[in-house]
């Protein structure tokens, strides 16, 4: 009877022929999280990784997998021989342990998978013989298979059998980096972060560019953005960060364009910016927090105006979400806090009173006709500053 941890996998069990390179790129990164906590093996068996650890560290391993895309569910487990009267021992150990901590539990059901159907009971057979015993052995407590308060579950793997009553969720997904590299438009608000974490959530690697005007906004506010790149990077590993100054394009804008377009054409700089810095570094994609009709510039016509900057793909993942929805992903990934610390960003630079909410391509090109483009987007860049974050 051993104490391990089991892995539950998400998605990446039905990639058929790719399915090992998924794992792989899982196992890594769980090894990446782990290494520095301490654990004694990681092997596969039939669908799950198990990690063996001394228990005093599980909570602290099981705390780090949670970041870790790709796994579904974590559960501390009870490793036996695969027989009845060693799976026996193991669910009135487990049982008992549960009872000690939460004396509400009075319902239970036995929840049994036989990955090995050689094994001589079937997994019907085996939570029957199971919740019998479980039952003789606990006064307190009786069988409900509709809604229990407790699942007792037993795996029947091909060299073990693992008994568990928890399933500690976690994020799912696809492992990091399994889908390509992107560069999220990063502010200090509370989107960017959150749409960054659901393309990392699918397998994009991140790399982050933030755009300021220094000295009209204050350094604090990028540190602000740093740190809010740093928490990404808890689930994304390091990320490297790109600190542009845009204070000379939106003075050009000001005093060559229409007021009420100043945010627009900030937005399609900012684009065209993040696209050079894209292709330069061999990134696939430009991944926003944009939601429709959130602000002025998040119209359809100002999201038509904007795409119309760049060629690369956009990535959009909050576009159909709404601010309590996106507020709770960030209360949950620990960004929401950060993100609402009261620094300016370079959106308040130049605001315009009436800012235009349906602009359109034509309108808007003939404006930027005063406007030396790849001058102002090439010394932008070159001026930028870059950080590695981890």
């Amino acid at each position: 009877m051993k104490k391990v941890i089991s892995v539950s996998l998400g998605e990446l069990v039905l990639k058929g022929s790719n399915r090992k390179y998924f794992e792989d790129r899982l196992i890594k990164q769980m090894i990446k999280k782990t290494k520095l906590i301490g654990y004694d093996k990681l092997y596969k068996e039939q669908g799950k990784i198990y990690i063996e650890a001394d228990e005093s560290k599980f909570e602290a391993i099981i705390k780090g997998l949670k970041k870790v895309f790709g796994i579904v569910y974590i559960s501390p487990c009870i490793r036996v021989e695969k027989d009845m009267e060693s799976i026996k021992e193991a669910c009135i150990k487990n049982m008992r342990k549960r009872l000690e901590k939460d004396s509400s539990i009075k319902t239970f059901k036995v929840d049994t998978n036989r990955s090995d159907k050689n094994f001589y009971l079937k997994s019907p057979e085996i939570s029957r013989k199971m919740g019998g015993i479980l039952l003789n052995e606990f006064d307190s407590l009786e069988v409900d298979v509709h809604k229990p308060d407790i699942y007792m579950y037993i795996d029947v793997k091909q060299t073990h059998a693992y008994i568990y009553s928890e399933k500690i969720k976690a994020y799912g997904g696809m492992p990091t980096a399994t889908n390509g590299k992107a560069l999220l438009l990063m502010s200090g608000g509370i989107d960017s972060p959150v749409a960054g974490f659901m393309m990392a959530k699918r397998g994009v690697a991140l790399n982050c560019v933030h755009y300021h005007s220094y000295p009209f906004t204050s350094e604090r506010g990028e540190e602000k953005v740093k740190e809010l790149a740093r928490k990404l990077s808890m689930y994304t590993g390091k990320i490297k960060f790109f600190s542009v100054n845009i204070l000379e394009i939106q003075k050009a804008i000001n005093a060559n364009c229409p007021e009420k377009e100043m945010t627009i054409i900030s937005r399609k700089f900012m684009m065209r910016i993040a696209e050079k810095i894209a292709n330069d570094n061999k990134l696939n994609a430009l991944i926003t927090g944009e939601s429709l009709g959130q602000v002025a510039s998040q119209t359809i016509d100002g999201l038509t105006v904007t795409n119309e900057s760049v060629s690369i793909p956009v990535f959009r993942p909050l576009i159909g979400m709404d601010k309590v929805e996106i507020t709770q992903i960030a209360r949950d990934i620990d960004t929401f806090e950060t993100s609402s610390l009261p620094f300016e960003d370079c959106c308040t630079v130049f605001l315009p009173k009436h800012p235009v909410t349906n602009p359109k391509v034509e309108n808007i090109k003939k404006s930027e006709e005063s406007l030396d483009i790849d001058a102002l987007v090439n010394s932008a860049i070159e001026n930028m500053k870059v950080y590695t974050i981890k």
